[in-house]
């Protein structure tokens, strides 16, 4: 008969195991073991106590769980200590993962630090964060659940701040949103972050109007950006967690999704991740790193959608013009129900004269645009090949160095991919007064796409 298997040793209680270690390594230990961990490790013994309380300790949890390199509350108020302000901060955000805690806070101190620098007018317009208990009613009103990612970012920033009573402060406030916008023609769109309040108001409104129709039935959507201008709507559905655009047919129920499909994750458990939040986060990064930025439009700024940087943006210089054109998709626009005009695309068109007007080794001090020539392709057909007279009316006369001449405009598509390409014809000085013979300044092509992204 074989004998029994001898008695496996008992791990040691874990207050008891690490009473036996000394400074540095029980310092290490206890850092390891998590902030929740070094709570506990404090009720088992007076040693402990003073050991896991150790602000240092507490300052690395609060670094690695939070981002947080100060003892601040969630509002930016000073405490005592940074054991009590992870304590603060898990009161206020325990139920919640702390990786997207951390996620969200960083989304929204990253945000404001670039308003703060390049449009401190819309960092004005953002509120304060809403509670828990706020969320709940929204809920509540709403009768279905948020996602986890937009509630947290609401309880960062509750929005934008909404539509006044005063005419005249709306139109202070109009161009500031925070997704920006375009303009060309009479259509101007710019898009804010509404606040949580707006939010439940629009969607019951939106229901009320469209339910009849039967045609967002059993659908948990909620209305979150719009524009202050021409209607551009954004839809966050609960249940799957996409944002959706509505098209110039949101009526009859014709949505686009505005975020890769293949990244949303609603429900992880360690960071769930919506179609909100990623657009926003995309939207961060092009502002940071410069595809978008703000622009002038009469006397204010605005953040201009067109993009400033390749590929999407091109660039082409012949003597000495140089010629920077982008282009972005514009689903709201009316002229995209027309048949045949499905994709309808807004593009930017940026004129200027760096260092000189330069025409067979002879340097100019202006040259002014007499025509245009455009050449529009669909995939490989081309739909559109115009020549024309100046350019929306103008014919402007660039000299070195002064600011670019921005001119807007806009061309439908059956579909898309598309592109357009073409060129201006220049003539050296002044159109009243020609100093030598007209030229051709090319514009390289630039697409015309639908992005994986829409703002």
């Amino acid at each position: 008969m074989a004998a029994p298997p001898p008695p496996q040793p008992q791990p040691p209680e874990s207050g008891a195991g690490l009473e036996a270690l000394e400074g540095l390594a029980l310092d290490t230990v206890i850092a390891k073991a998590g902030a929740r961990h070094a709570a506990a490790l404090a009720c088992a013994s007076t040693r402990l106590r003073a050991a896991a309380g150790d602000d240092a300790l507490w300052r690395r949890f609060c670094a690695d769980d939070l981002d947080l390199h100060a003892p601040l509350d969630p509002d930016g108020r000073p405490l005592p200590s940074f054991k009590d302000a992870y304590k603060v901060w898990l009161e206020s955000f325990g139920m919640y993962p702390l990786p997207l805690v951390r996620r969200v806070k960083n989304f929204w101190s990253s945000l404001k630090n670039w308003l703060s620098e390049n449009f401190p007018e819309a960092l004005k317009t953002l509120s304060k964060g809403v509670s828990e208990a706020q969320i709940q009613s929204a809920e509540d009103d709403l009768g279905f659940k948020l996602p986890m990612p937009t509630k947290l970012l609401y309880r960062f920033c509750n929005g934008q701040l909404p539509l006044s009573e005063h005419h005249r402060e709306n139109v202070h406030m109009a161009p500031l949103g925070i997704i920006g916008g375009y303009v060309f023609y009479d259509h101007w769109i710019n898009v804010h972050l509404s606040p949580l309040e707006q939010i439940v108001e629009e969607t019951k409104e939106f229901y009320r109007e469209f339910n009849d129709q039967g045609v967002f039935n059993m659908t948990n959507l909620i209305i979150v950006a719009t524009s202050w201008y021409r209607p551009k709507t954004f839809l966050l559905n609960c249940s799957d967690g996409q944002l959706y655009v509505g098209t110039i047919n949101l009526q009859h129920g014709e949505m686009l999704p505005c975020v890769p499909k293949s990244l949303i994750r609603p429900t992880n458990i360690d960071i769930p991740q919506d179609g909100l939040l990623l657009w926003l986060e995309e939207h961060l990064r092009r502002l940071q790193n410069g595809m978008i930025k703000t622009r002038v439009l009469k006397t204010s700024r605005y953040i201009s959608l067109f993009p400033e940087a390749p590929p999407s943006c091109t660039s082409a210089m012949t003597n000495g013009v140089k010629v920077r054109a982008s282009a972005v998709f514009a689903p709201e626009h009316p002229e995209s129900s027309r048949p045949g005009a499905k994709c309808m695309y807004a593009y930017s068109i940026r004129l200027s004269v760096p260092e000189a007007c330069m025409l067979g080794g002879v340097y100019y001090p202006s040259c002014q645009l007499y025509s245009r020539h455009w050449i529009i392709r669909w995939r490989d057909r081309v739909v559109s090949d115009v020549n024309g007279e100046g350019v929306i009316g103008k014919y402007p006369l660039l000299t070195p160095g002064q600011e670019e001449f921005v001119y807007e405009s806009c061309t439908p598509l059956p579909d898309s991919p598309g592109s357009v390409e073409g060129s201006f014809t220049f003539v050296p000085g002044k159109l009243s007064r020609p100093e030598g013979k007209p030229f051709e300044v090319t514009v390289a092509p630039f697409p015309l796409e639908m992005p994986q992204y829409i703002f």
